[in-house]
């Protein structure tokens, strides 16, 4: 058996840890494993797919990143090509990645992603390439799994941020607004916001209304703590409103959020008078080690990917549906992303303590 293994979309802490459970886990049964590097790109390149055996893989259980590379602009689906004039053309190159597949002599494709990454490997599976998915996305917001490795890890990061803007927010009576990444939905905002006791979350699954917020803040400032902290998802919006993206930069393909962090505090200080500072934290919530839980999780990942291959569960994730990890298939696993639910018990615990989303 000889198979392949790749990380796209955005890194995530804990790849490492896939990657090496899938290699140990995959020599342990004879087979041979291959990575492909910058998600599907090593396919066209020179020397863009790499043997991995047991040596290559020794010591990368704790370290971030992913020693495979990835992208999030890789999609062989709509592959981008420059013409002679300037202007950028997107191919359909799916069935030029089974081919180099067939070429290779390899039998099966562990994909490791994101729900975009995902949705690419769904549909090179209805073409007929045997593949296996592993989840994988600091946003948390893929239904079919519990939880996606690298949450934890990018919670833990914000919340040790947001928790050290308290002394200065308090020291210059200020107030914080920090942006966190999560796309559309709020995980991360929410998590990190109640573990580090923020005054206000915003999240896009509860559009704010700024008077409410400001009215918060104002309360902050009469009854006695004299500053604020908010925590605003980069996808959050005003009610009514939408979200905010940045200002797109030449040859970008399509917008990003980001910019709610900067517009809040420019609002606030306006309404309010209150001094007022912006945090984006940004891609510091992708980096580094891994904590253990996401080393777990990971591990568990990608040993029971290979299980799945061994198994011809293909066309399927895995995912952890607790107690266990478990196979399900590739269609379910894209077919909606997981949001917050807004009467949930996080929420609720939030509410209760004192926490506004900006809504009432």
């Amino acid at each position: 058996m000889k198979i392949a293994i790749n990380t796209g979309g955005g890194d995530a802490p804990g790849l490492n840890a896939v990657i090496r459970a899938v290699v140990l886990s995959a020599t342990n049964l004879g087979w041979y494993v291959h990575g492909i590097r910058r998600g599907y790109q090593g396919l066209f390149e020179e020397n863009g797919v790499v043997a991995l055996t047991r040596d290559s893989v020794r010591g990368i259980t704790h370290l971030g990143g992913t020693i495979l590379g990835t992208t999030n602009r890789g999609n062989p689906l709509s592959w981008p090509v420059e013409r002679d004039d300037g202007t950028v053309e997107l191919l359909d190159r799916s069935d030029e990645v089974i081919e180099e597949f067939r070429r290779r002599e390899l039998d099966a494709l562990i994909a490791i992603g994101g729900d975009g990454s995902l949705q690419i490997a769904s549909a090179l599976s209805d073409k007929g390439l045997a593949v296996v998915g592993v989840p994988k996305t600091i946003d948390n917001d893929l239904a079919a799994t519990q939880v996606t490795f690298g949450f934890h890890t990018a919670v833990a990061t914000a919340t040790d941020a947001i928790g050290r803007l308290h002394s200065t927010a308090e020291a210059h009576g200020r107030v914080m607004v920090v942006e966190l990444m999560g796309r559309t939905a709020g995980w991360i905002a929410l998590y990190a916001g109640v573990a580090a006791t923020a005054d206000l979350i915003l999240i896009p699954e509860i559009p704010y209304h700024l008077d409410t917020l400001c009215a918060k803040i104002e309360e902050r400032y009469e009854t006695g703590p004299g500053f604020a902290i908010v925590v605003a998802a980069e996808g959050a919006f005003e009610a009514g409103g939408s979200a905010t993206f940045q200002e797109e930069a030449p040859g970008q393909r399509s917008p990003r959020l980001g910019g709610i962090a900067d517009k809040l505090a420019l609002q606030i200080e306006e309404r309010t008078g209150h001094e007022t500072r912006s945090l984006v934290l940004g891609h510091l919530q992708r980096g580094g080690e891994p904590i253990a839980y996401d080393r777990l999780l990971a591990l568990r990942f990608g040993s029971a990917a290979v299980e799945l291959v061994r198994d011809g569960c293909l066309g399927c994730m895995v995912a952890l549906r607790p107690p266990e990890v478990l196979a399900v298939p590739l269609k379910e696993a894209v077919a909606k992303l997981k949001l917050v639910p807004t009467d949930g018990d996080l929420v609720r615990t939030a509410r209760n303590m004192g926490v506004s989303f900006g809504d009432e």
